[in-house]
């Protein structure tokens, strides 16, 4: 219960700069345009891109113009679904696993959500650092992207450490130039690769068997790990935004920016077989100065995603398993990020590994889903009991095997049919843990409510 009574609230109900915790969220910072604004800008992702360049020769442009739109709209309605528990009760990720998965047994959500984003943090920190390092080689010809690196990482942790509020300022005004620049960019590259585009990609024949259905999982599967923590976010938004405004309010902002990295992506790396994404954007501007807002543009996309999607989940592990703050746990994250070696996910002959990553951790991420999604809706009824959530020594102490187990056969449905992991293991995992919560004698303790 003492997490439950730590607010970080002022005398006039407002939170404080950087004092997040796992305590219910009092006070709303985000209304329905701020919101949009914030997943507007954290969708900005250079993985996008990536994937998009993967599927050159694979698919036509009608068809990955299909496959994102098929995407987005799965990714809409699952972060609405996922997220009414943090939006109504004002709880973190971390604090909904525990009906499901228990006070330990939350590790396991949280390992499965913290490793990606830590990856990503660290790949994306190393894009912006090449963009920074291509201006400063522009402008100075100081080349040192080790260096833009670490002063890039630091930045972005000093950053991260404002919390939700830092948060809501800088996608508010970074999404409006993101936006603008995409536009820029997405026509630029059309007038400089144009008729490379029309015969590579308008006039191949293309398929609309498994690989079209597998590229609609990886640029969901991109977004895949905040289908689960949605409930961070979600907590923040105001009370009287109803489920449908927020499903549209999601596809609003994820939708555009997917569009457009994700065809810019393909349409470069099909017309050059370039998928290095600083060469690829550099490359389609040939005027200086619009060259050096093209990668400032890069570079502020790496923040608000990075910020966003990328601190907050696993800074809130943190929290949860060690007891640590807010602060102290951002930075831990930003440090963790030096550690995954962005410099070789970056590689040309990386994005078929980058690809198979998505398609690995999303095996984990769909049966999570489904567990949680389940245990919400179909056993609790959408009603969960607060003081309980917060009790660790109450009946959500220690593990729910019927959670892990049904993670596990979902896991292996995914693994099974790999091209379409996220969607392959819903229903497996879903299904198994209904079962198991009802015929396991462990199990029914969680049921309390």
């Amino acid at each position: 219960m003492e997490d439950l009574a730590r607010g970080h609230i002022t005398e006039a109900g407002h939170k404080k700069v950087g004092e997040e915790t796992l305590a219910p969220q009092r006070h709303r910072i985000m209304d329905p345009w701020s919101y949009l604004f914030a997943w507007l800008g954290g969708c900005v992702s250079i993985g996008t891109f990536t994937v998009g360049s993967g599927l050159a020769g694979t698919l036509n442009l009608l068809q990955v113009f299909l496959a994102i739109a098929i995407g987005c709209t799965v990714i809409g309605v699952a972060l609405a679904i996922n997220g009414a528990a943090g939006h109504k009760y004002g709880i973190p990720f971390m604090v909904q696993a525990r009906s499901s998965f228990g006070f330990a047994g939350t590790r396991l959500p949280a390992l499965v959500r913290s490793v990606p984003a830590i990856v990503w943090f660290g790949f994306q920190s190393w894009i912006g650092a090449g963009a920074l390092n291509l201006v400063s080689v522009t402008l100075f010809g100081f080349d040192n992207i080790v260096f833009w690196f670490i002063a890039f990482q630091f930045l972005q942790i000093g950053l991260s450490v404002l919390g939700f509020s830092g948060i809501k300022w800088l996608e508010n005004i970074g999404s409006i130039f993101i936006i603008g620049a995409l536009i820029y960019m997405f026509f630029s590259v059309i007038g400089k690769y144009g008729d490379q585009i029309s015969t590579n990609l308008l006039q191949a024949e293309g398929t609309w068997g498994t690989p079209f259905w597998g590229a609609t999982m990886l640029f969901l599967g991109v977004y895949s790990t905040m289908m689960l923590n949605v409930s961070d976010y979600s907590r923040e938004l105001k009370e009287s935004v109803s489920p449908l405004r927020q499903v549209v309010i999601y596809a609003n902002s994820i939708l555009p920016a997917t569009l457009f990295m994700g065809l810019i992506g393909l349409m470069v790396s099909s017309a050059t077989g370039e998928v290095d994404p600083i060469k690829v954007f550099s490359s389609a501007v040939d005027n200086k100065i619009l060259l050096i807002i093209t990668l400032l543009f890069i570079v502020f996309a790496q923040v608000t995603t990075n910020v966003l999607n990328n601190v907050i989940p696993p800074a809130y592990a943190l929290m949860d398993i060690f007891k640590l703050n807010f602060k102290t746990s951002a930075v831990l994250v930003g440090l963790l990020a030096f550690a995954t070696f962005p410099w070789e996910l970056v590689k040309d002959e990386s994005a078929a590994g980058l690809n198979l990553f998505i398609q690995t951790y999303s095996a984990f991420l769909g049966p999570i889903f489904a567990v949680l999604v389940v245990d919400y809706y179909v056993l609790r009824k959408r009603q969960l009991n607060l003081d309980l959530l917060y009790d660790e020594e109450g009946p959500y102490k220690g593990v729910n095997w019927a959670a892990i187990i049904a993670t596990a056969v979902g896991i292996v449905f995914a693994l099974i049919f790999s091209g379409i992991s996220w969607y392959a293991s819903l229903i497996p995992a879903g299904l198994s843990y209904y079962v198991l919560m009802k015929s396991m004698p462990s199990a029914r303790r969680f049921l309390s409510n």
